[in-house]
């Protein structure tokens, strides 16, 4: 704080949005005064715990320092009850990369509903709150409906300032999030981080991010993903397989962390990181994700492709390295492992652990997955196939632990073509007779 930034508390229980807010005794009553107000560094906005705010949603395109940080965040909890914000598929806004994507097929453009919005901000920090999007009640929307609208517990957009940084998501409580199981990149899910094309990218730079951590947060029936940082319209800049570090400074992603998360039921896929450099993905688990890729949820794609889901990955990263993180029971779909080596440079998973993925522990996907190694990593029982070199050139197995089922093949069928080097692994027979 500084000495001229405020606290501003909202209890929906005792407030009144006439009241100055700067006082536990005069609180405002809802999130739409708090979206009203021009946030300066060091300010706090703090919900009052046991509030529910629903309906409500909060928008916020104030940025503090990295000295001073804007905090969002609760107080009075007890019992662990945290306030919550239920957004109940309000707080709509308009996203558009101004490209199309990598694939065609891919939607780019189209209004989304998030419970918190954080827009061109930086230097924020998000904590402690309990937030919901179901919108259930939406007349005549189905939940496999192909356009629906995307809904997203938590949004995070760069566009029209440049490099945003220093952006803090912790100890969030994120479920119920009803968003649209085809639409990919998207702000859709419980987390989800991108950066637009910008109206004037000569004056204002390239919209990226720097100094991001996502951390100790519960991510539970959310569709689609689970937890995302954070696709760019810049993606023509990542093209082919070695990836220049020169690149993502210029266009990407850097010192991304995201760390000790729970991602539970995810629609789609579990925790990934996207076009940065050395991001660290470390200490998360992914239990049960890829849930709605199949022909019962994912019925009415229509042209659009990405029928397809992992549990925890990285897409055209260099050097990222995922280390201490669990996947369990990730559902088969064309993909449905747990981790996967994807279209990226220098990927290393190392002592992780994975159990009952029906699609198997690791994928190297196809020709741009290069220079990746998978070691001291520990898999039990995955099913299909417990490795998938899809075509890729390269990659290394070493000193893990695989215990195979009976009649589970070690290279999934179908999966192949690739080239992989082994070095003093294990493979263990399991059996269940």
């Amino acid at each position: 704080m500084t000495d001229s930034s405020r606290i501003y508390y909202v209890n929906q229980m005792t407030g009144s949005d006439a009241n100055d807010g700067l006082s536990k005794e005069h609180p405002f009553a809802s999130l739409f005064r708090i979206n009203q107000l021009s946030l300066q560094p060091g300010d706090q906005v703090l919900l009052a715990g046991g509030s529910s705010f629903c309906g409500q949603f909060l928008q916020l395109k104030d940025s503090g320092t990295k000295e001073a940080p804007i905090v969002i965040g609760s107080y009075d909890v007890e019992d662990d009850i945290f306030p919550v914000i239920a957004a109940d598929g309000q707080g709509i806004w308009y996203q558009d990369y101004g490209i199309q994507l990598d694939s065609p097929a891919h939607i780019f453009k189209g209004y989304v509903s998030s419970a918190v919005l954080l827009y061109d901000a930086e230097h924020i920090v998000v904590e402690n709150l309990e937030i919901t999007n179901t919108a259930t009640d939406i007349i005549g929307e189905r939940y496999s409906a192909p356009h629906k609208m995307n809904r997203t517990g938590v949004a995070v957009v760069a566009k029209d300032k440049g490099l945003r940084s220093g952006i803090t998501l912790r100890n969030l409580r994120i479920h119920d999030v009803n968003g649209n199981v085809y639409d990919k990149h998207m702000n859709n899910g419980g987390i989800y981080m991108t950066a637009l094309k910008p109206d004037n990218e000569d004056v204002t730079g390239i919209a990226r991010y720097r100094d991001i951590l996502v951390e100790d947060c519960f991510v539970y029936r959310v569709s689609r993903w689970g937890i995302a940082v954070g696709y760019t319209y810049a993606h023509e800049k990542f093209q082919g397989a070695e990836l220049e570090e020169e690149t993502f400074t210029q266009y990407g992603h850097e010192n991304v962390v995201i760390r000790n998360n729970y991602v539970k039921a995810a629609g789609g896929d579990g925790i990934t990181s996207m076009y940065a450099l050395r991001p660290l993905v470390e200490h998360n688990m992914a239990d049960g994700v890829a849930c709605e890729i199949n022909d019962r949820i994912y019925s009415e794609p229509e042209n659009r492709f990405g029928k397809v889901a992992a549990a925890i990955w990285p897409w055209k990263c260099k050097d990222a390295l995922f280390r201490y993180n669990e996947v369990a029971d990730t559902r088969l779909n064309q993909d449905g492992m747990a981790y996967d080596a994807d279209s990226g440079d220098g990927t290393v998973y190392e002592y992780n652990y994975s159990r009952q993925n029906e699609g198997g522990c690791v994928m190297f996907c196809l020709q741009e997955a290069i220079h990746n190694t998978f070691r001291h990593n520990v898999s039990f029982d995955d099913l299909g196939g417990t490795i998938s070199p899809s075509e890729n050139p390269d990659a290394l197995l070493s000193h893990n632990t695989f215990y195979v089922r009976e009649g589970v093949p070690f290279v999934r069928k179908n999966m192949d073509g690739g080239k992989f080097t082994e070095e003093e692994n294990q493979v263990i027979p399991l059996s269940f007779s």
